[in-house]
């Protein structure tokens, strides 16, 4: 199993969790926006750690599990983690609070 399959797992399990809580929400446009500005202020953040770490040599990434799509140093599949960390996060944190006031 490559690093692109299973972050398709991940990133799957992770939707699915917020689009149910979304769906039970009733603020699901400033919920929407909330996530949307936390994956983007994630992603830009791990676009420059991760090519910091990496060209410090940190860490590297062996070559035969990635689909060789880069941002900078930094492999694509990299950015799973922090979309799908904050869908989970979000969608699980909706799921398990009380319920919005009608």
């Amino acid at each position: 199993m490559n690093f692109a399959e299973l972050n398709a797992i991940f990133l799957a399990i992770a939707a699915l969790i917020f689009a149910i809580a979304l769906w039970r929400s009733k603020r699901r446009y400033l919920v929407g926006v909330a996530v949307t500005i936390s994956i983007l202020v994630l992603v830009v953040l791990t676009v420059i750690f991760d090519n910091v770490m990496i060209a410090s040599g940190l860490f590297d990434y062996g070559g035969q599990t990635l689909n060789g799509l880069r941002i900078g140093l930094a492999p694509i599949e990299d950015f799973a983690y922090p979309i799908g960390g904050a869908l989970l996060l979000s969608g699980l944190w909706m799921l398990f609070t009380r319920r919005e006031a009608p």
